[in-house]
């Protein structure tokens, strides 16, 4: 079985699917360059045919990420084939991901096919994979529902037809980890040549258990798994990559000597350079990448600690890349290296030009603030590299609140939309409340404001601060963020990015709809 445990990335096609988690092609692309730089095996890139976009995004990242393999879902269609080996064509190391599923409830009620059918389509669809490269993965939807020894043979017929990878998928986060043990056991015991591919799992989240379960199955043979960054995924999400790998290091012991090839010092940034990218925050309380996982408040473990870090820390927050030191002086030379420095770290490609403009953002907000941390740079350079630019429907030009006591607060906005100029002026129960309702206004449009949240990204009152918003429109849910050392400034950047990103997933969501009949795994 060998002694590697590979990981395969689906942050960028599982992760994506999650409402308010939608990515722009090019921050698939910023994204994919980091998840290579932390050493992922695999990134499974998106879902071909789902969208144009999906299409592009999966293309550009063949094209121009190195290291990994790129991936591409697919239904077991030819048609879905074709276009994800299209799509996956200029990667030097490529694979196509088929599936179907293999439970009686859904073939019986979504797919509306036989057993027999369903065995028939594997073959052919494997088969025909195999035509466009040597590394095909192929995936039992609902493997842990299905009946055992039709599963055995689903499996037994990929392997057959060419399948290098099966995957077993935990679909809807049923299992726990005994019965799913029982299962891989059964697989290894009961199918035929299961030796001559890698076996793998990809589990969900709906019970919690999700990196419980994949560890499980890793102790019982199974040496690729399937997860996302932060945990991400529909529903509940998936198995948190950052769990499985520091699990596996951290109880090398425990696990027979495993390992995987990612570079855990690369854990922290890539989990944040995802948040930056979705509008979303990493729970304080977050295992490996939380800003709590290192903390010790308790006086008797703030005491163990400094006696010998091992009594409460099982690992060190520098093996996952957490930041000891967050303090950037900002200097006429020290500053510009710095932001030279994290541009590189983030894999940017950035002209003289590109560096001037933001160099002078920087220093234009080191004269607001007493000290620029790493945070503001970070924050920064999302905000220059990773907006949506061109493509954004709603560009708020100017705004002015009136707020205080003995008046109600009052907001006037002058916006674009798609080119054409709006303005409107509100009133509200707050300045924030007043901005965004006159954006509506202007807009035409009323969405429904699921979660609003602010925090301050460094300390000190003169902080820059951080705002968060999900919100619902015509049924899509979508998140932004929006920096800015006025509170009030950051909340209407976090709301436009949100309403920018519904307004682009409509259209996304419109396209791939027509795909969906078949589910994912």
């Amino acid at each position: 079985m060998g002694d590697r445990v590979y990981i395969f990335d689906t942050t960028l096609r599982d992760g994506e699917q999650a409402p308010g988690f939608s990515m722009t092609t090019e921050e698939k692309l910023q994204m994919a360059h980091q998840l290579a730089r932390l050493g992922v095996d695999v990134i499974e890139a998106g879902f071909a045919i789902a969208s144009q976009g999906d299409f592009e995004a999966i293309n550009r990242i063949a094209r121009e990420v190195e290291g990994p393999v790129v991936c591409s879902l697919a239904r077991a269609r030819e048609e879905d084939i074709e276009v994800a080996a299209k799509a996956i064509e200029p990667a030097g190391r490529k694979r196509i991901h088929t599936f179907i599923a293999t439970s009686e409830i859904h073939m019986k009620y979504k797919l509306k096919m036989e057993p027999d059918r369903v065995l028939e389509r594997i073959r052919s669809a494997v088969s025909f994979a195999r035509k466009f490269t040597d590394d095909v993965e192929f995936s039992c939807e609902d493997a842990t529902r299905s009946q055992r020894d039709f599963l055995y043979k689903a499996i037994e017929e990929a392997i057959k037809s060419g399948a290098t990878v099966i995957n077993i998928p935990d679909t809807v986060g049923y299992t726990v980890p005994e019965e799913f043990a029982d299962l891989i056991e059964g697989i290894f015991n009961n199918v035929p040549n299961i030796d001559k591919i890698v076996l793998s799992v990809h589990c969900h989240d709906d019970l919690g258990l999700a990196v419980a379960n994949s560890l499980t199955a890793v102790r019982h043979g199974v040496r690729q798994v399937e997860c996302t960054i932060n945990g991400i995924g529909e529903r509940a999400g998936n198995a948190a990559l950052e769990e499985i790998v520091m699990a596996l290091k951290v109880r090398k012991d425990y696990f027979g000597g495993l390992s995987t090839g990612v570079d855990t010092k690369e854990l922290y940034k890539t989990s944040r350079l995802l948040c930056r990218i979705t509008g979303s925050f990493v729970p304080p309380n977050k295992a490996i990448v939380g800003d709590n996982a290192f903390a010790h408040e308790s006086g008797i473990h703030q005491h163990g600690v400094l006696s010998h870090r091992l009594t409460y820390e099982i690992m060190n927050p520098e093996d996952v890349g957490f930041p000891t030191s967050r303090r950037i002086v900002l200097g006429k030379h020290s500053g510009r290296h710095a932001l030279k420095k994290k541009l590189e770290e983030y894999g940017i490609q950035y002209t003289e030009e590109d560096l001037n403009r933001i160099y002078e953002q920087l220093k234009s907000l080191a004269d607001k603030k007493k000290e620029v941390y790493d945070e503001d740079i970070e924050a920064l350079i999302y905000q220059e590299f990773m907006k949506l630019g061109d493509e954004e429907p709603v560009k708020v030009e100017h705004f002015q609140v009136q707020s205080g006591d003995n008046l109600m607060p009052t907001a006037t906005v002058k916006l674009y939309f798609k080119g054409e100029e709006r303005t409107a002026t509100s009133t509200g129960n707050g300045p924030v409340d007043a901005t965004i309702k006159a954006v509506q206004k202007a807009l035409g449009i009323n969405t429904k404001l699921l979660d609003y949240s602010i925090k301050a990204l460094t300390p000190n009152t003169d902080a820059q601060a951080e705002a968060r918003v999900v919100l619902e429109l015509d049924g899509v849910k979508a998140s932004g963020r929006g920096v800015d050392t006025d509170i009030i400034k950051a909340s209407v950047k976090a709301f436009v990015d949100a309403l920018n990103r519904a307004i682009m997933r409509k259209e996304y969501i419109l396209q791939k709809s027509r795909i969906r009949e078949e589910g994912t795994i």
